[in-house]
């Protein structure tokens, strides 16, 4: 990521924190009618300790420089999430801990271990992706579930894509923007680790001109790194379906994580999880 398109980022990532409070919500008087939801710029200098001047250059994206003091306390005035404070500061400072890879990087290889956890979770669907949500492995109810990974060409096999890409995922998830949008935030998560990864641009550029509900999606601005999430799905074959997401990391050289989605327990998805399975 060059230095205009990092500072791009971070001025749409504070704009869009900023819409998103309110006076009532971080303690301030309501005061005179508001044109635009959200805080004004300096409303958030005031709570961050800062000149209205400079908050207003940082949102702009010019190139100055922030402590991570100050950081801190702009996190503090936008009520930012752990996740999102290292957002922040990975676009303010430039600090991605991630390293610059303008080659394509190989596939990671899924170890003979986690081979064995994906077998293991028979009856939970698992997807293991890489810091481009790139699927290097998947179990067979996963295949059930979503679709047949293996038809996929490898080139393709990028979750975020097939999510807005293929008809299967559109219609699966009951919510499909709520589903969308939690992998969007672990997407931005990796986006502000890998601040000096080009491919992360080019990736967006690519989906924003493909699908519009692509842009507005990304533009909500969320980051998680793990989310917990409860998700409804309506399958073809199975019906509703009730699954809850976790999102693990894979410790080791790779940066891998670990999708899994475990039937609720007060319902009936994992007996219908099992006819899939052994049809």
């Amino acid at each position: 990521m060059n230095t205009q398109t990092r500072l791009q980022a971070l001025s749409a990532f504070l704009k869009a924190q900023r819409a998103k409070l309110t006076p009532q919500s971080v303690g301030l008087p309501e005061g005179m009618r508001r044109r635009t939801p959200g805080l004004r710029r300096e409303e958030v200098a005031h709570l961050a300790g800062v000149s209205s001047t400079w908050y207003t250059w940082l949102e702009q994206g010019r190139d100055i420089q922030a402590s991570l003091s100050v950081l801190d306390n702009i996190a503090e005035a936008l009520r930012l999430t752990p996740d999102e404070r290292k957002y922040l500061i990975a676009l303010a400072s430039d600090s991605g801990i991630g390293t610059a890879l303008h080659a394509p990087e190989p596939t990671p290889r899924i170890t003979p271990a986690l081979e064995k956890i994906l077998a293991e979770l028979r009856y939970c669907p698992t997807i293991i992706s890489d810091r481009r949500c790139q699927i290097v492995g998947w179990n067979e109810a996963a295949a059930h579930v979503f679709l047949g990974f293996e038809a996929v060409p490898p080139e393709q096999r990028n979750m975020i894509r097939l999510l807005f890409a293929r008809k299967e995922f559109r219609r699966l998830a009951v919510n499909w923007e709520h589903f969308a949008s939690g992998y969007l935030a672990i997407f931005r998560a990796y986006y502000g680790q890998y601040v000096e990864d080009d491919w992360y641009d080019r990736f967006l550029t690519e989906m924003g001109g493909l699908y519009p509900d692509f842009e507005q999606l990304w533009h909500d601005s969320r980051v998680n790194s793990a989310p917990e999430v409860v998700l409804e799905f309506r399958h073809a074959k199975a019906g509703k379906m009730l699954f809850h997401l976790t999102s693990l990391q894979v410790h080791g050289s790779a940066d891998l994580r670990m999708s899994v989605y475990t039937p609720a327990s007060n319902s009936p998805t994992e007996t219908k999880l099992r006819r899939l399975v052994g049809e």
